[in-house]
This record gives structure tokens, C-alpha cells and sequence, in this order.
């Protein structure tokens, strides 16, 4: 098994905020695609026989929504009752949810590794494995092209960047549910369209002038309850948001204006979150990093929410997936997979609601999987958990559902659910960069 001790050699490193900080060797980099797998990941299984051997993933099937392991049953489930038998495969967090809901549950299920990627990422990947650096104290990067820069990584910064800079299809168009619910089970969904685009998918190819900082284009527009219609969002997400923070505008229906809209990061609240997510919640984490020193603890495994296909069935309507507390238990599915830990602490001086946060990501797909986010008290406050899914059409891994749960308030907010949106993520679109322009979300408000 490859020797995961030579990733974390830098951990104790700091550098300066005008370093380059250093590229994996070419020796490291050799181990792509041999003992690890093309991303990175830890090809063989564990010792125990309970984590199996990464073989290509599950890819190639149009059938998107058909569930390979719908015979399957867990092999058994936790619940505050044994919880303590499991303790060091699970987080705080999800200790915390099992001892405040009693009806809350983790059922495991046997472990599959479905992850898989086109061939043009994992070849993207080994180049970055060598040229990719992080800039500006980490907060931006060079050298780095499509998807993953740090498929070796050597500190915490590097693995949060394969995280936000994951393959997520190029170019995507998505209509979801975000749900916020209430600690009664009470929810009114929110219906929101999104459109993405890496600059590499944009029709026309990328533009040197307008494209050099550009991790991705983002427009989201609110469609339903009325209330909320007609407001649209529009981000240019920058790579070094230190230097060239996120450009962001907003189109207000109300007042047929737009605006620019600095705010949009951060702690800021999440668009019609009902105040249960901050911007950078969105995905588990987004944005600048720059307010956390982020420290790389190591490798662990973990029981994490995977390929969640029967939480993805058409067939089910969101009152049957949400419930007082928490998603349903009988429609989730946790695996035993290896994920790397990251504890990220407030700079000193540096402003956020959350104090702290502790992030467990998958090794297999660079999502994150589980984080558990505490407050300027010390105590645990939110537990974000991505249910992973595997689009064998697109070969994507990505989810069908995140959520963000409120130990405190006992509310919480479920997003990217598409059970009543047809096939909710489209792969195949492809746009320019007359699309994410303010003149376009004035257009698309009206």
C-alpha cells in the first residue's frame, strides 16, 4: 500500500504569503495511475478486506438513475444505542446527530468505489501533479489546467483546492430544490436554476484576456415559490480571490436593477437559505480560503454517505426524503471509505461565524463528504454531509443531496435534490461568455 506519511512531509511547513509553494515530485507524481489511482486516491483496499481495490469506477451507463446495488441490505446500522462500538469511524458530528435524534440512523451498506473521471482529466490531473503551485500564501494557483491540481497533496491548502477545483462535468445547467426545514418538518421548497461553466467547456474556448483568474462561471436564478422569483445571481469565481476577489452581480426584479454585490461570500447568508447557510457553505465550501490556517491531520477511514441512488429515485417526492431533524434514514446509504481530514481555524483577526471546521473528503472523488462546524464558543454547531452519486452517463461523481444540519436550533437545509425536477443536471450544455454577463442576468430577470 503506498505510503501515505510522504504526503504530509510539508504539513509542518510555512511559507511566506509571496512563495510559490512547492509542486509534487516527479517521483510522487510516477505513482499516478501504479500504486495510486489516476487523482490520487489509494488504489489497493485496506487490510481489513472492507474497503475494496479501486478497479476504473462505475462509468459508461446512460441508464443515470438505475440503482447496481438495489438488491443490496445493510450490513448493519448505527444508532445511538452503538454508537460507541463505531466512534472511530465516525465524525463528532455525526455522534452529536445520533445522540440528539433518536430517530436519526447511519446504515451501512458493503463499500463500492464508483468513482470515475474521463480520461481527460485523469491525464490533466498528472500534469498538474507537477506544475500546479499554490500562489499568494495559497490563495491562488498557477500552472494548473482543467480539474485537481494536487492529485499528491502535501498540506491542507492543496486538498481543499482539488476540492473546489474537482471535475464537475465542464459545463453543467441544474434545476433543484434547496428545502429549508424546520425543527417541526414543516418546508416550503425553493426551486433554483443554475448554470455553470469552466472556462476550458465555454463555446469558442477559453479567452486569454477575460479568462487568466476565471475558476468558473456561475448564474442562479430562483424559480419558484413566487415570492422569490425574478432575483438572479451571476459570479465570476476567481482562483485568487486575495488579489481579484469574486466578481458578483445580482439582478433584483423588484427594483429592475442590477448590482454589484461584493458580499456575496463568505459568512454572507446563502441565497433563500432562510439564514441556515452561509455563501461559503454551498458545496460544503466554496470561495476564498483565506480566513483559516488549514492543517492536513492525515488519512482516516470513515463511514460517509455514497452512492446514494436509492435517495436519488424519481419516484420519491420530497416529503417522503424530509423529515423533523433530518433526511430520511431509509433512503440514505453510508460506505466505509477512506477520506482525508483537514481542520481549518479562524485566523487570528479574521472574521467568521464559524470558528472552526473540520472537513472529511472523499479520496476517491475529492468531494467533500462530511464537516463539522463549530462556533466562536467551541461548540459544535452545524454537520454537513454530501450524499454522493455517481452520473455514469457523464462520469461524473458529484451528489444527489446536500445537507447542512443545526445541532441548535434543530432546523435544517437540504440542497441540490431533483426527485420532482425531471433529470435535474444536464452535462451536454454548452455556453459562451456573452451568457454570464450582467446585460444577460437583466434579460433572463425580466
Amino acid at each position: 500500500m503506498y505510503n501515505t506519511k510522504k504526503l504530509l512531509l510539508s504539513t509542518a511547513l510555512l511559507l511566506s504569503s509571496s512563495s510559490l509553494l512547492a509542486a509534487t515530485t516527479a517521483e510522487q507524481a510516477a505513482e499516478l495511475g501504479a500504486s495510486l489511482t489516476p487523482i490520487g486516491a489509494e488504489k489497493a483496499g485496506n487490510t481489513a478486506g472492507t474497503i475494496p481495490a479501486w478497479n476504473g469506477g462505475l462509468a459508461g451507463s446512460s441508464d443515470r438513475y438505475n440503482n447496481p446495488f438495489a438488491d443490496e441490505q445493510p450490513l448493519f446500522t448505527i444508532t445511538a444505542a452503538n454508537a460507541e462500538q463505531y466512534k472511530d469511524k465516525l465524525t463528532p458530528g455525526q455522534l452529536a446527530m445520533l445522540n440528539k435524534y433518536p430517530t436519526f440512523s447511519i446504515p451501512v451498506y458493503p463499500t463500492h468505489r464508483t468513482a470515475a473521471m474521463p480520461q481527460e482529466v485523469y491525464d490533466a490531473a498528472k500534469a498538474n501533479a507537477t506544475t500546479a503551485q499554490l500562489t499568494d500564501g495559497g490563495n491562488g494557483l498557477q500552472g494548473f489546467n482543467t480539474a485537481i491540481p494536487f492529485p499528491v497533496p502535501n498540506d491542507g491548502l492543496e486538498v481543499i483546492w482539488n476540492h473546489m477545483t474537482r471535475y464537475r462535468g465542464g459545463a453543467l445547467e441544474r434545476t433543484f430544490v434547496q428545502v429549508p426545514v424546520q425543527a417541526n418538518g414543516s418546508f416550503t421548497p425553493v426551486k433554483i436554476n443554475e448554470k455553470m461553466s469552466w472556462p476550458t467547456h465555454l463555446k469558442g474556448g477559453t479567452n486569454p484576456d477575460k479568462d487568466a483568474n476565471i475558476l468558473f462561471y456561475f448564474v442562479q436564478q430562483v424559480k419558484a415559490p413566487a415570492r422569490l422569483t425574478g432575483n438572479v445571481l451571476l459570479v465570476h469565481e476567481t482562483m485568487n480571490q486575495v488579489t481579484q476577489p469574486r466578481q458578483a452581480w445580482t439582478y433584483n426584479a423588484g427594483q429592475r436593477r442590477v448590482r454589484r454585490a461584493p458580499q456575496i461570500a463568505y459568512d454572507a447568508p446563502g441565497t433563500a437559505s432562510d439564514g441556515q447557510r452561509t455563501t461559503d457553505n454551498l458545496d460544503l465550501f466554496n470561495g476564498a480560503p483565506d480566513r483559516y490556517n488549514w492543517n492536513l491531520v492525515g488519512k482516516q477511514e470513515l463511514y460517509i454517505p455514497y452512492n446514494s441512488f436509492k435517495l436519488a429515485d424519481r419516484g420519491l417526492k420530497y416529503e417522503d426524503i424530509l423529515k423533523p431533524g433530518h433526511l430520511n434514514p431509509e433512503l440514505t446509504r453510508y460506505e466505509l471509505h477512506r477520506v482525508w481530514k483537514v481542520e481549518a481555524t479562524l485566523k487570528e483577526g479574521e472574521r467568521h461565524i464559524y470558528a472552526k471546521r473540520t472537513f472529511y473528503i472523499d479520496e476517491d472523488s475529492w468531494q467533500i463528504a462530511v464537516v463539522d462546524h463549530y462556533d466562536g464558543r467551541g461548540e459544535l454547531w452545524r454537520v454537513g454531509e454530501a450524499h454522493q452519486f455517481q452520473y455514469r452517463d457523464a462520469n461524473v461523481p458529484w451528489l444527489t443531496a446536500e445537507a447542512l444540519y443545526d445541532l441548535q436550533s434543530g432546523r435544517y437545509l437540504v440542497g441540490s435534490l431533483t426527485n420532482e425536477e425531471g433529470e435535474g443536471f444536464d452535462f451536454t450544455q454548452r455556453f459562451e461568455h456573452k451568457d454570464f454577463t450582467p446585460q444577460a442576468i437583466r434579460r433572463q430577470g425580466k
